[in-house]
């Protein structure tokens, strides 16, 4: 087990080795059993849970296939995004509703040229957690293909020029 450690802990195998000699005794093992068996518990339930979130997405199968080609909407998001707004719409008259709903806007708050709050509101949580996760994953994304399309004879992006201390 020593021999699989990485970085600065392949200093440390000595150490390691020590640590990881020991005797584990029939307590040890039922206890550790006790651990396994909730392990394995948990994994069950999830996999019902998702069946069953599953089996519910049924007859939105249209609109999970169209999320999921939004990059950075992985099947969790796009199932938060079904049952948080909804596929209708029409409850919302405006774009900018549906934002502020979910609590992804700030406020715009200037007056004779001084901004005011601009506190984010707290909005639908859930919705609002998932959707700065998928942007996260999405600008990723974003960033690696971006990377992939730039030609060698381009020279290097402005990015690679600043980390290399060039001006572009």
């Amino acid at each position: 087990m020593a021999a699989l450690a990485k970085g600065l802990l392949r200093r440390k195998i000595p150490e390691l080795e020590l640590a990881l000699a020991g005797r584990i005794e029939e307590p040890h093992r039922f206890l550790l059993k006790l651990q396994l068996d909730r392990l394995d518990s948990v994994e069950k339930d999830r996999e019902a849970l998702e069946q069953r979130i599953q089996e519910k997405l049924q007859p939105y199968a249209a609109q999970l296939a169209l999320l999921k080609e939004i990059p950075g909407v992985d099947w969790t998001l796009a199932a938060v995004i079904i049952a948080e707004p909804g596929v209708d719409m029409r409850v919302f008259q405006r774009v900018s509703q549906l934002a502020s709903w979910a609590g992804v806007c700030p406020g715009n708050n200037e007056s004779a040229g001084k901004r005011k709050s601009s506190r984010i509101p707290k909005g639908n949580v859930y919705l609002k957690n998932r959707l700065s996760r998928g942007c996260q994953l999405g600008s990723q994304s974003q960033r690696h293909l971006l990377a992939r399309q730039v030609l060698p004879s381009q020279g290097p992006t402005r990015v690679q020029a600043r980390r290399r201390g060039h001006s572009p």
